[in-house]
């Protein structure tokens, strides 16, 4: 399959299709004459000199020098090479794949003013696998400058013309692909997520009250109904449902709140997609060619606070999730609430630490995992910067990589989880289970001995 770029309906799973699985890419036709229109509008401005920031002015503090007709090309050579600060280590091939992708539907769109040949350009090379090495840190989330110099620098073949040179640093190419591939991630890794909180329901015997459907009628969230059909689905043909079956009328809160702490996550995730779904096809730059008046506009669609902030609220609602999965495996680990062996030891008394040590190593990377919730997109800028007009920062790019850290993390707490899930089950003895929960069970064994 080939993903067609418009500039209007790209898709995250396009994006990660593209990304991972190397999918090619091409510029729908009708997108082109998009493109020579809006770019002869910018033509006329540059050759008529009328103001304009980046295409007739310099950028930032020299936003008041004039850049005449002729001093174009050197202009936008100067201006990639004056934004080559990037740091830190270089972003995988599937980040810079991701970023060249959302670069091109961006210029694609028409509302930077570029020619077609640019945007053909990075295609090309994205569809060659000519990669260019693109540093991972030195962003703000006011447009990627540092990582977009980085791009064009190695991926544009043709010599810019006025006002190119802006419309390439002046989006949010890189960290919207960030953030793109971190939302896939938390979508597959909620999946398990679910898986495991089921299985510790099997190894628990916990109430399966708490996943009455009237739950979710009487508190009409989404998320929570979407969660309880889920974990029922899970738990399908599981002794659980059977008369007193539970161990205890009242579970811990981490069993009897997974409908309300999943599907919290689950309504936070569908709110985040929508922001990416914006952002994936949005205009993210400055100017804006604004056709229907045949002029460009000074505007400041390269601040990130959309994504910025949805990705905070993002990793804010995994926390408590992940820290609830921590929770029930020390609970499963203690006999105290298990009713089992401490640390889960096949043979009663055993001098053996069982699986204690996994409950510390839990505890640590759950830790880890909250630290990263913090907030990020209300950090100040120093108005120091740029004479003081480039006063705020929205760093979309530390919440995405902050959200693929936690996502990091929570894998490895799953995969505690699980084990520790599993043993139990097993400790407990025979008996009926939940036809999704035995699949995880059985994925378990697979790897682990019991």
């Amino acid at each position: 399959m080939t993903v067609d770029l418009t500039g209007a309906d790209l898709t995250l799973d396009e994006l990660v299709r593209v990304a991972r699985d190397g999918e090619p890419v091409a510029i729908a036709g009708p997108a082109i004459e998009r493109m020579r229109e809006k770019r002869a509008i910018v033509e006329r401005t540059a050759a008529e000199g009328t103001p304009t920031y980046g295409v007739t002015t310099g950028v930032g503090m020299r936003r008041d020098a004039r850049v005449d007709a002729e001093e174009a090309r050197a202009f936008n050579r100067s201006a990639i090479s004056g934004h080559l600060v990037g740091l830190g280590p270089n972003a995988s091939a599937e980040l810079v794949r991701a970023s060249l992708l959302r670069l091109a539907n961006g210029l694609v769109a028409g509302f930077q003013g570029v020619r077609p040949e640019v945007a053909e350009g990075l295609v090309a090379v994205l569809n060659a696998g000519d990669l260019p090495a693109v540093r991972s840190l030195g962003t703000v989330g006011q447009a990627d400058l540092a990582q977009n110099a980085d791009l064009a620098h190695g991926a544009v073949r043709v010599e810019l013309e006025a006002g190119e040179a802006g419309a390439l640093l002046a989006n949010n190419a890189f960290s919207t692909a960030q953030a793109a591939l971190a939302i896939a991630d938390a979508r597959a890794l909620l999946g398990w997520i679910d898986i495991a909180a089921a299985l510790d329901f099997e190894a628990f015997q916990a109430n399966v009250g708490a996943l009455h459907t009237e739950v979710g009628i009487a508190r009409p969230y989404a998320g929570i109904a979407d969660t309880i059909e889920r974990m029922r689905t899970l738990l399908a043909g599981s002794a659980l449902w059977e008369p007193d079956a539970a161990r205890f009328l009242q579970d811990p809160l981490t069993f009897r709140c997974v409908p309300q702490l999943h599907g919290a996550l689950r309504d936070t995730l569908r709110f985040v997609e929508g922001q990416l779904a914006v952002e994936l096809n949005a205009h993210q730059g400055n100017p804006l060619v604004v056709s229907s008046e045949q002029r460009l506009v000074s505007v400041g669609n390269f601040d990130s606070q959309p994504l910025a902030a949805a990705l905070d609220f993002l990793r804010i609602a995994l926390a408590p999730v992940l820290t609830a999965g921590v929770e029930r495996a020390l609970k499963l680990l203690s006999p105290r609430f298990s009713g089992l062996t401490e640390g889960l030891v096949a043979v009663e008394g055993s001098w053996e630490d069982g699986l204690s040590e996994l409950g510390v190593a839990a505890q640590a990377i759950g830790a880890e995992a909250r630290l990263l919730a913090q907030p990020v997109s209300f950090e100040l800028a120093s108005t120091m910067q740029e004479s003081g007009v480039e006063d705020r920062m929205a760093l979309v790019s530390l919440g995405a990589r902050r959200l693929a850290e936690m996502l990091d993390l929570g894998a490895r707490l799953l995969a505690i989880e699980l084990t520790v899930a599993a043993q139990a089950v097993e400790l407990r003895g025979p008996r009926e289970l939940g036809s999704g929960a035995a699949a995880a069970r059985h994925a378990v064994r697979d790897r682990i001995p019991y």
